[in-house]
């Protein structure tokens, strides 16, 4: 007869608790997440920039180290002069940028507008095949939508890009001042414990490099994408041939689902401005193909092993920071999973996580003690 004890459980909730405590123990994880998720929507302006600020200081601090390796005779690029270069070049490129799209968000509500009544026509043409009375039905309706309304809305939405830009670049900013002091500070907080303060370096830069590797690849993708978009827009005679490559750009970034959004715009923009089925119907068979052999080929060789992220793990993800942050969410969604990832691989009790987050399981060693 076996008489040996049953196998410890390890929970969060010690063993000897009462049935009230274990009650009020889970009451206050849900509180607790309640408040955090009340948090990250009423602040989601000032969040959003900031992590955006976080992700381009990461871009930079790898390349200020670049730099301030380089030797010009005897003589080595001091640091403070790389910071203030690697600042000023962050600054323009954001408001270069911003300019960019707000000049396209106008060209589009323009072009929209313009285009308002054939777009209403065009989509009630599409369900033609179920007999005249439905098509004018389907047109009666789409005529009722103020679409206009909806796009200069949509159009007044873009134009806190430009505040949201001045806030990243002021983060950015304070980022670059606090890097001078950031390794003293560390090693203080843990009470001089020089060797913790050094594994707690080596996650941060462990998160940084997958990150800096992710966005760099996917900007180089997006790029080309967006390039060969534009080319076939070109080619076909379309009128926002350059909005639409700069959507394509920026729609890559939202894993999955971006990528098929683009198309279905390209090819929706391609039949409204020619009412004809056949050319819309080649333009979005192109343009499928570009975003198949570039996102199923091309991005997971240059990716490599970068981010080591479960495919349905980014849905979630990307479905979370959608809900609670919109559409910025989504762009974030990926950088955010892999900081969780690796956070979490660091300790015991949250590697299950980081294992469930990974895509074959294995996420980076945890941190021993």
């Amino acid at each position: 007869m076996n008489t040996s004890p049953p196998p410890k459980r390890h929970t969060l909730i010690p063993a000897g608790a009462t049935e009230p405590a274990r009650v009020q123990a889970v009451a206050l994880v849900i509180i607790a997440f309640a408040v955090v998720l009340f948090l990250l929507a009423q602040a989601r302006f000032l969040l959003i920039s900031l992590a955006v600020a976080i992700i381009l200081f990461s871009l930079m601090s790898d390349a200020i180290a670049a730099i301030s390796r380089v030797r010009i005779g005897p003589l080595r690029i001091p640091t403070w002069l790389a910071s203030l270069a690697a600042l000023a070049l962050v600054s323009g490129l954001i408001l270069m940028l911003t300019a960019i799209i707000l000049s396209q968000v106008n060209t589009i509500v323009v072009t929209s507008v313009a285009y308002a009544d054939q777009s209403a026509r065009a989509i009630a043409a599409l369900f033609g095949w179920m007999g005249d009375r439905v098509e004018a039905s389907v047109l009666a309706s789409m005529q009722t939508i103020d679409v206009s309304a909806y796009i200069r809305a949509a159009a007044g939405q873009a134009g806190s890009l430009l505040s949201a830009s001045v806030l990243v670049i002021i983060f950015v900013t304070f980022l670059f001042v606090e890097r001078i002091w950031f390794r003293s500070k560390l090693v203080a907080f843990f009470g001089g414990d020089d060797a913790r303060a050094e594994r707690v370096e080596g996650v941060i830069g462990t998160i940084i490099h997958r990150v800096n590797r992710y966005l760099l690849v996917k900007t180089a993708v997006s790029a080309a994408t967006g390039m060969l978009i534009w080319g076939v827009a070109k080619v076909f005679g379309l009128d926002l041939a350059l909005a639409l490559a700069i959507l394509t750009f920026v729609l890559n970034f939202i894993p999955s689902v971006g990528s098929i959004v683009a198309t279905l715009l390209v090819g929706l923009v391609a039949y409204i401005q020619t009412g004809e089925p056949a050319p819309a119907a080649a333009i979005f068979v192109i343009c499928g193909v570009i975003q198949f052999v570039i996102g199923n080929l091309l991005d997971p060789m240059l990716m490599g092993q970068a981010l080591r992220l479960s495919s349905f793990g980014i849905i979630l993800s990307l479905a979370f920071w959608g809900a609670v942050w919109g559409i910025p969410g989504m762009f974030l969604s990926v950088p955010i999973m892999v900081a969780v990832m690796i956070v979490c691989a660091q300790f015991p009790s949250t590697r299950p996580l980081a294992v469930l987050l990974s895509r074959e399981g294995l996420p980076d060693d945890p941190i021993d003690g």
